[in-house]
């Protein structure tokens, strides 16, 4: 059931993130999406959705693996 509710909570960022890199792709071909005035607005949303996206997984596996000591030394806990 743990791992469910990780796997869970792991499916939110993963879309956050994948939304934001179809503003940044759409940025691209020049297509607005309703929200946004600006392309340049558009890709920066993107951006920092990317951004969050990545950073939260990220973390999340790096909390775990810290906990049952599967990091490498420069990234233990002193």
């Amino acid at each position: 059931m743990q791992r469910f509710l990780a796997l869970c909570i792991l499916l939110i960022p993963g879309f956050i993130a994948g939304y934001g890199i179809k503003l940044m792709r759409d940025t691209l071909f020049q297509q607005y999406i309703w929200p946004f005035d600006s392309l340049f607005v558009q890709f920066m949303v993107g951006c920092i959705a990317l951004v969050f996206g990545v950073w939260f997984i990220g973390g999340f596996i790096l909390h775990r693996d810290r906990k049952n000591n599967k990091v490498a030394p420069r990234f233990r806990k002193q």
